[in-house]
């Protein structure tokens, strides 16, 4: 699966092979558990988005719910979308010292981290990586990064 047209979670959840839904069950949870309050659980972009929702913010760009991380199936893999992460240094290079330093390979793009297994993945450093930013401080690094683009 690349991308889903489900609407819902549940939706996307049920569409996945047994074993693909498992893993996803299991990050989701860890997400789930250390998500600040504020943000919110949704399908957007065929995939699990955490995100500001727009009543609360609706000043972003493309008109769509700030992300702030989300949570797919792919084909061959499976991506956690850690933006949270991506757009601070200091929790970006928390990431990589946590993976370091609990002996995983970090396969991580701009925000994407890929993995094939659970077991790839330090659940703790995950749940730390997302526990990190109320919605309140990702606004502001959100508005600091747009008014250095309009520069």
């Amino acid at each position: 699966m690349v991308q889903s047209a489900a609407t819902t979670v549940a939706g996307y959840l049920t569409e996945l092979p047994k074993e693909k839904r498992e893993v996803l069950a299991a990050v989701r949870k860890v997400i789930q558990k250390h998500l600040p309050r504020g943000y919110r659980e949704a399908m957007a972009w065929g995939m699990i988005a955490y995100a500001i929702p727009l009543e609360r913010y609706p000043a972003t760009y493309n008109g769509q719910p700030l992300c702030y991380a989300a949570l797919a199936a792919q084909k061959n893999y499976f991506a956690l979308y850690l933006t949270c992460a991506y757009g601070d240094p200091g929790e970006a290079q928390k990431l990589r010292d946590g993976f370091r330093k609990a002996g995983k390979k970090l396969d991580m793009g701009k925000s994407c981290v890929r993995f094939r297994r659970l077991e790839d993945l330090p659940l703790d450093v995950i749940g730390d990586v997302i526990a990190s930013t109320s919605p309140e401080a990702y606004i502001t690094r959100y508005e600091g990064a747009r008014a250095k683009r309009a520069k």
